[in-house]
């Protein structure tokens, strides 16, 4: 199956508004460009990387109907939506007659458990996959990010260097409850990189869980998590580190909902 996604501008750094965002103009040369460098005929699904407050998602609906009427796109969805956003795309489909999103891509893990409390039950209600990412959350969950050891900082790592800063009290919240899992796996006989990916698939809401290994023996390790049961025993272990629906570090949660910027929740002066 071939996947992508449109949104953001190709090229880091390029600040030009009609390079970005969800309008048809931009979504539309966005999936011409995607065809060009994947050098096929259709996509099988194309995913709208984040919301676009300036683009109207009737707009961005009616773009993505017309390319898969043209063959272009067989599936679309959403990556990053929250659930409201969910809920408005589903009801201008049916109203406009739309093609309707089919699928959600939201972060979740052990650490990021918030879609739990919305995303996930919107999603069964209105019938959309989730295909997960980040069950290891960006290596938290590896067991080798531990109190008192060095970060080791990469490539990827630098770019989101605040999934990692120690100063965050989620971070520091993250060195102990890598502990208390690392004592869950060992009570089982497992590794962590096993329950973490099994976890995120055993929500009954939850399509397929988006692995992202580096090397041929982490593939082999983190799809041995495919054929893990994890018993109520377990799950209820892990609640009582993680509650549900608790995301430990916000900063994890790449999409800021645009109501909560400081311009949006205060007053404008009084001329």
């Amino acid at each position: 199956m071939l996947a992508t996604k449109g949104h953001f501008p190709v090229r880091m750094g390029d600040r030009d508004p009609n390079r970005r965002g969800n309008s048809r103009r931009w979504l539309t040369r966005a999936v011409e460009d995607s065809l060009r460098r994947l050098d096929t005929d259709r996509i099988d699904l194309y995913q709208v990387h984040r919301p676009d407050p300036a683009t109207d998602i009737d707009e961005t609906l009616s773009a993505l109907s017309d390319l898969v009427r043209a063959g272009k796109i067989m599936a679309i969805g959403t990556s990053d939506f929250p659930a409201e956003q969910l809920v408005e795309a589903q009801w201008a489909a049916d109203r406009r007659n739309h093609i309707p999103f089919h699928t959600e891509q939201p972060p979740y893990s052990l650490f990021v458990r918030g879609i739990e409390a919305d995303v996930l039950p919107t999603a069964r209600k209105h019938g959309l996959g989730v295909l997960t990412w980040s069950p290891l959350n960006s290596g938290w969950l590896t067991g080798r990010i531990r109190r008192g050891e060095k970060i080791e900082l990469d490539a990827f790592r630098r770019v989101v260097s605040h999934k990692f800063d120690l100063e965050l009290p989620g971070n520091r919240r993250k060195l102990d409850a890598v502990e208390e899992l690392l004592a869950v796996a060992r009570d089982a006989g497992i590794s962590l990189t096993h329950p973490a990916p099994a976890f995120a698939a055993h929500h009954p809401a939850v399509t397929s869980v988006l692995l992202g290994p580096r090397t041929i023996d982490q593939l082999t390790d983190q799809l041995a998590a495919a054929e893990l049961h994890l018993d109520d025993e377990i799950l209820d272990r892990v609640d009582e580190i993680v509650s549900p629906g608790v995301t430990l570090n916000p900063s994890d949660v790449d999409y800021r909902r645009p109501g909560l910027a400081a311009t949006e929740r205060r007053r404008a002066p009084v001329a």
